[in-house]
């Protein structure tokens, strides 16, 4: 079982800036492929970026392409979020998800069978 957990949630206005963190534990974390989801008030969970457990060029949703960054630090089991440019719209509960062992790139949330409870970013207009 991997545990995931997310800090770095908070307030903004728009424009600004905010790093997410996801910390994991229980699993050979450089072994995973990781994504971050995010849903808004009365919407349903959606995807915002992936990086791959191998390497490789991130994934991202065309919403946050060029204003998000994902990237790792295996050496400290975690994988991060900037999140620049903020947008209101970008308001939500953000989740840490993980693949299975080795797991393929997705885009849904059928693919990531861990996930962490979520971090609140909410940003001000």
């Amino acid at each position: 079982q991997m545990q995931l957990v997310e800090s770095g949630g908070g307030l903004v206005q728009a424009g600004g800036s905010l790093r997410v963190s996801c910390a994991a534990s229980g699993r050979t974390f450089s072994s995973y492929t990781m994504g971050w989801f995010r849903q808004p008030p009365g919407k349903e969970r959606e995807f915002v970026a992936a990086i791959m457990w191998s390497g490789g060029e991130p994934y991202y949703a065309d919403s946050v392409k060029d204003r998000f960054t994902i990237s790792r630090d295996n050496a400290k089991n975690t994988v991060y979020l900037q999140m620049n440019s903020l947008k209101p719209e970008d308001t939500a509960l953000y989740y840490c998800a993980a693949t299975g062992y080795r797991g393929a790139m997705s885009t849904t949330t059928r693919g990531y069978p861990y996930w962490g409870q979520g971090t609140q970013v909410t940003v001000s207009s």
